[in-house]
């Protein structure tokens, strides 16, 4: 069924949203009529595209200034094979010129008025002719919706380029760009949800799928990111001329090139390397997308211009990568050691440490962050036999030690390392397990160096002397915790000490920079620890006799009545040999429940005695091995 598109002029030219039913057969009719209603034969023989028409000279020449022009010709015409639309088109040409309604709609007018201007069907010569009644229908109707013009530019693609000489593909581009901005200004309030960016993937590994399912939320990018390169990379330098911020161009360019990744063939790569360049151009584009983005298209085979490009923003962002995103060499495929992906990680990070001055190899936040990816980096890498120990110390060295607040990470590459060369020197062994501070291991890191029987011996005894003084230290501020808190529980007495708290101090601790940062070889040069170690002890165990005692004379009240108070408070308060201040008067206090208390007390006090007596002849036995 027909419908009427009108326009402002009045005129009006008819437009199906479907296809149109049996073309050739409707002409045929309408040269056939002609013929009858003037008594002229058809007199000229059209060929376009292995395609024959039978057509009227005479009505040709009216309409169309390109059969004006051989009118004189004989009665064969050969339509070059680079005609607009081809066949098809031509014949929706003929049924204009013939009297019948052009049945138009945005999936034909591109070829339509392309067709009319390779006819040269102007107002020179005829009045109302098709290029002018095209040209309103594409102002007025179609780049007036955004999927017209989708659909319009899209077709154009077939028609360079005619398409681009009749401005067709400009027009469109400037609609859509234009459309396009007022997304992201949204005068008229009618955007629910704020406009896709990039902020969210920052924090995340890029992953294909994930960004696939961000651009779906927004139609009109999904729209723009399923142009081709050409129209797409029209549309991005009309919005930078329209004066769309960057913050939100760069982000098409990306959800673009996220389209290059998946499946991975040469037409991908080549399309990434424009849209690669389209965004590099811009030097504040970085700033708006992720480094995972950077390093995920270093794994395609870019030109080396772009390589460097690319590093520059990766090393400038580099704090904030994920390890999913680096490049891995492949098991099996030769050398690990020299590999294209290790070397390109190697500079990277090298390119990092270089970008810091000496005053500034400290560790702050990003330096530490940079420290663990490479740590992890390492310890993914697939070891083979080819990699020499002097190769993977360099390796190690390729970020200071100042960025490595902890060794976890380390002590797993470096496992994973000796797993592979198990039959290398201990010398070897030695060198590489020296990097290694047992201090700056977490517990669980620790036991399982303890454990691994892959690790020189040297480095066990280290790791097991730092766990006693860690066990220590924490007996210690245990003890030091349980007098502080309860030194006058016991109506106001208070447990001696033979030394001040504030005094104690311990050589995991007297450092401000942490309990793990001083070297071990200060430590173990800390032989007065075990004496302070045995002195808390001592106090310890007086505590424990001086609670029996209470036990006792608690447990002989209890038999009797209870007493009543003889004198004034002040009166009966005497102290002890200890220094303890003890109680001749108890008063109203209950004596069951002091029973209670001092009982419960002296079963912890006996549990902690104990665990400190078994450590302290654990100290002595590695005192004596050593």
């Amino acid at each position: 069924m027909e419908t009427c598109s009108s326009f402002k002029d009045g005129s009006s030219v008819a437009s199906s949203p479907i296809s149109s039913p049996n073309i050739s057969t409707l002409l045929k009719i309408k040269v056939l009529s002609w013929s009858k209603e003037t008594g002229l034969p058809a007199s000229v023989h059209v060929r376009v595209c292995n395609k024959s028409f039978n057509l009227h000279k005479t009505l040709l020449c009216t309409k169309s200034g390109y059969f004006k022009e051989r009118e004189d010709q004989i009665s064969e015409i050969e339509i070059p094979h680079d005609f607009p639309g081809g066949a098809e088109t031509f014949e929706k040409i003929m049924l204009f010129i013939y009297g019948c309604p052009t049945l138009i709609h945005p999936f034909n007018i591109a070829g339509l008025r392309c067709a009319a201007q390779f006819l040269e069907m102007t107002e020179q010569h005829s009045t109302g002719n098709l290029c002018e009644r095209f040209d309103l229908y594409l102002n007025q109707v179609v780049l007036q919706n955004w999927d017209d013009t989708l659909v319009v530019l899209k077709k154009c693609q077939d028609l360079l380029p005619w398409s681009e000489d009749l401005l067709i593909v400009s027009r469109c581009i400037e609609s859509l760009a234009f459309t396009s901005c007022m997304e992201i200004l949204d005068p008229e309030r009618r955007r629910e949800k704020p406009v896709v960016m990039l902020e969210g993937l920052v924090n995340q590994p890029w992953e294909y799928t994930t960004v696939e399912i961000l651009i779906n939320q927004d139609t009109w990018i999904k729209d723009l990111t399923d142009l081709p390169f050409e129209f797409f990379r029209q549309v991005i330098g009309s919005l930078r001329r329209q004066g769309m911020k960057e913050r939100y161009v760069s982000p098409l360019i990306v959800f673009y090139a996220n389209k290059c990744f998946i499946p991975e063939d040469q037409t991908n790569t080549v399309m990434l390397q424009r849209a690669l360049d389209l965004l590099l151009t811009r030097d504040k584009a970085y700033r708006f997308v992720p480094v995972g983005f950077y390093l995920a298209c270093l794994a395609h085979n870019l030109k080396h211009e772009t390589v460097l490009k690319l590093q520059d923003q990766i090393v400038s962002l580099l704090h904030t990568a994920h390890t999913e995103n680096f490049i891995y060499p492949r098991a099996g495929n030769g050398n690990v050691s020299f590999s294209q992906e290790l070397l390109t990680m190697e500079n990277l990070f090298s390119a990092y440490v270089s970008t810091k001055s000496e005053h500034h190899l400290t560790s702050s936040s990003s330096n530490v962050r940079v420290g663990k990816l490479w740590d992890i980096y390492l310890s993914r890498l697939p070891y083979n036999q080819d990699m020499e120990t002097k190769r993977f110390i360099e390796l190690i060295e390729t970020v200071p030690m100042s960025f490595r607040e902890s060794h976890d990470q380390l002590y797993l590459a470096v496992n994973a390392f000796l797993q592979v060369h198990k039959d290398i020197t201990q010398e070897e062994k030695g060198s590489i397990c020296s990097y290694l501070n047992c201090q700056k291991l977490s517990e669980e890191t620790s036991l399982e160096l303890v454990q691994n029987e892959t690790m020189p011996l040297r480095l066990v005894v280290q790791a097991l002397f730092v766990q006693q003084l860690n066990t220590h230290q924490a007996f210690k501020d245990c003890s030091d915790s349980f007098r502080f808190t309860n030194s006058a529980d016991f109506s106001g007495s208070v447990v001696p000490s033979s030394r001040p708290l504030t005094s104690q101090h311990s050589p995991c601790t007297d450092d401000e920079t942490g309990p793990r940062s001083r070297p071990l070889c200060f430590l173990m040069q800390k032989d007065a620890t075990l004496d302070e170690y045995e002195s808390t002890s001592f106090r310890i165990h007086n505590l424990e006799e001086q609670l029996v005692s209470l036990k006792k004379t608690l447990q002989s009240h209890s038999n009797t009545k209870k007493p009543t108070c003889l004198g004034k408070r002040s009166a009966s308060r005497n102290k002890n040999t200890f220094g303890q201040v003890t109680t001749a008067c108890i008063g109203s206090v209950s004596f069951t429940s002091q029973r209670k208390y001092a009982n419960r007390l002296l079963r912890v006090l006996r549990r902690v005695n104990l665990f400190g007596s078994r450590k302290t002849n654990t100290t002595y036995v590695g005192k004596l091995d050593r």
